[in-house]
C-alpha cells in the first residue's frame, strides 16, 4: 500500500493523532478570571480627605492605611484580602466623616445655646459685680 492510494479522513493527517472522531463545531470559551465580579473599591480619595481634614483620633489615617493596603492587594490579585481591607477602610472613613461633621455641629449648637442663654433676662448673671465689666476692661486699656 503506497501513500497515494491511502485515503485519510478529512480531519486526520499523517502527523496528527486520529483516534477520536471529529468534534462538533462550537464556540470557544476563554476564562479571564473574575470578569463578572467588580474588584473592591479602595476609597483612597475619601481617606485622603478625612486624613487632611480634622482627623479626630487618627481615624482618617487608619482609613488611609487600609485604603493603600486594599489597592496593593487588588493589584497583586488577592481580591479576598483586598475586599477585607476595603471594608475596613470604608468603616474608618464613615467614622471619621461622622466625627468630622459632629464636632463642628456640636460647637455651633453650643455657641447658639450660649448666646441664647446669655441673651435671655433670666439667664444673665453678673459675674464681675456691679460695673465689673468696665473695671475688667480698664485692666487692658493703656
Amino acid at each position: 500500500m503506497d501513500n497515494h492510494s491511502y485515503n485519510f479522513p478529512s480531519d486526520c493527517t499523517p502527523l496528527t493523532n486520529c483516534k477520536s472522531t471529529r468534534k462538533p463545531v462550537g464556540s470557544t470559551v476563554v476564562n479571564m478570571g473574575n470578569t463578572g465580579k467588580n474588584p473592591p473599591r479602595d476609597y483612597l480619595v475619601w481617606s485622603l480627605c478625612n486624613t487632611l481634614y480634622v482627623n479626630f483620633c487618627c481615624l482618617g489615617f487608619m482609613a488611609l492605611i487600609y485604603s493603600i493596603k486594599a489597592r496593593d492587594q487588588k493589584t497583586q490579585g488577592n481580591l479576598q484580602l483586598a475586599q477585607e481591607c476595603s471594608d475596613k477602610a470604608k468603616w474608618y472613613n464613615i467614622l471619621a466623616a461622622g466625627w468630622n461633621l459632629l464636632i463642628p455641629l456640636l460647637a455651633i449648637v453650643l455657641l447658639v445655646l450660649l448666646l441664647v442663654h446669655l441673651g435671655s433676662s433670666q439667664g444673665s448673671f453678673d459675674f464681675l459685680g456691679e460695673d465689673g465689666l468696665q473695671n475688667f476692661l480698664k485692666l487692658f486699656s493703656w
